[in-house]
């Protein structure tokens, strides 16, 4: 199934069916069903069940409406208020890319453990404008990667029944003020600012069995479900980047296992899989400038569109607007005097 939350013309949040290139509300048509995501991923497999039903009825015509035609223009993030959001670090293509770059070894930690962050779960947008302040224009970057929900509650969840957990599958764009966050990390702590102004799910969350056709084994020695999908983004219209999902070393279900050990995760949690290979402009720029001194170096900027694309997951399309305002953090920063 493919679920969204959309604007009604009320303007209220609605959980939606897309089936074909139409939307369906969800508890217009079935009455057993809640009217939000968030209520929705809490029921679990009976609110699953009931979701299948209402689907095969609308689709044998048993529906209470027509629905209406798919539009980005009403879409929310899929899941506009999660209970949390963490983002991974599992394509090692991506982390031996930035540590050649920076002209360090890769570090061999990476094949000993998943990591996480958490990122700033009230600052979750969908497709539609981003609008970013002055400072996060300072080397603004986009990052493509995938994301899961949670559909269950647990703790301890060991990796080897960890898929159970993941109720959808989305797009997501790990927004980053380079920035910022580079300035912050230099006292080793983060990244928090230069991450946590937005970061985009969509355009919809898509169940597991709808991606069983591209199951992938997962790489020797890991643990867990994995699909070959293609990973695209252009920036105005230009290829930039371009992976699979099928490259990642850490699968969901090793994250979900650290993400869960002695505390609990929560059905809305999200959680992004980290940049695949080739998936932003940090990554791009420092590779370019490692080949050629006079690569184009290229950052985010104001009317800019960023559309993401992944196999079933649909395509995610952002415009980076500016605030108009003169307020910059970086201006704030204390200086020593000199002795």
């Amino acid at each position: 199934m493919k679920l969204v939350t959309y604007k009604n013309q009320d303007d209220n949040a609605r959980l939606g069916l897309l089936i074909g290139q139409r939307i369906h509300d969800a508890a217009l048509n079935n009455s057993a069903l809640p009217d939000n995501m968030l209520a929705f991923l809490n029921a679990g497999e009976r609110g699953m069940d009931l979701m299948r039903e209402t689907e095969r009825m609308i689709m044998e015509g048993r529906g209470i409406s027509e629905g209406f035609a798919y539009n980005d223009d009403l879409l929310l993030a899929p899941v506009p208020n999660p209970t949390s959001c963490r983002d991974g670090y599992a394509f090692r293509q991506h982390v031996e890319a930035a540590r050649r770059n920076r002209g360090v070894a890769m570090i061999p930690e990476f094949d000993e453990y998943p990591i996480m962050y958490f990122t700033n779960h009230n600052a979750i947008q969908g497709p539609g404008e981003i609008w970013c302040m002055p400072d996060h224009f300072n080397k603004l970057d986009f990052e493509l990667e995938v994301a899961v929900v949670l559909g269950k509650t647990g703790r301890n969840v060991k990796a080897e029944k960890a898929d159970e957990y993941i109720a959808g599958y989305m797009i997501m764009n790990d927004m980053s003020a380079r920035t910022l966050q580079m300035e912050e990390m230099l006292l080793n702590l983060g990244p928090a600012k230069g991450k946590d102004f937005s970061t985009v799910i969509g355009p919809y969350m898509v169940t597991p069995d709808e991606l069983a056709n591209f199951n992938k084994a997962a790489k020797p020695n890991h643990v867990g479900n994995n699909f070959a999908l293609d990973m695209k983004c252009w920036v105005n219209g230009q290829l930039v980047s371009s992976g699979s999902t099928g490259d990642m070393d850490w699968t969901f279900a090793e994250i979900i296992e650290r993400c869960a050990y002695g505390v609990d995760v929560y059905a809305g949690d999200v959680i992004g899989s980290g940049t695949v290979g080739t998936g932003c402009f940090l990554e791009l720029n420092g590779t370019g400038l490692l080949n050629d001194k006079n690569y184009p170096v290229q950052w985010l900027k104001p009317n800019d569109v960023v559309e993401m694309e992944i196999t079933g997951l649909g395509k995610l399309t952002n415009t980076i607007k500016a605030v108009e305002s003169d307020f910059s953090i970086l201006a704030l920063k204390k200086k020593t005097a000199s002795l």
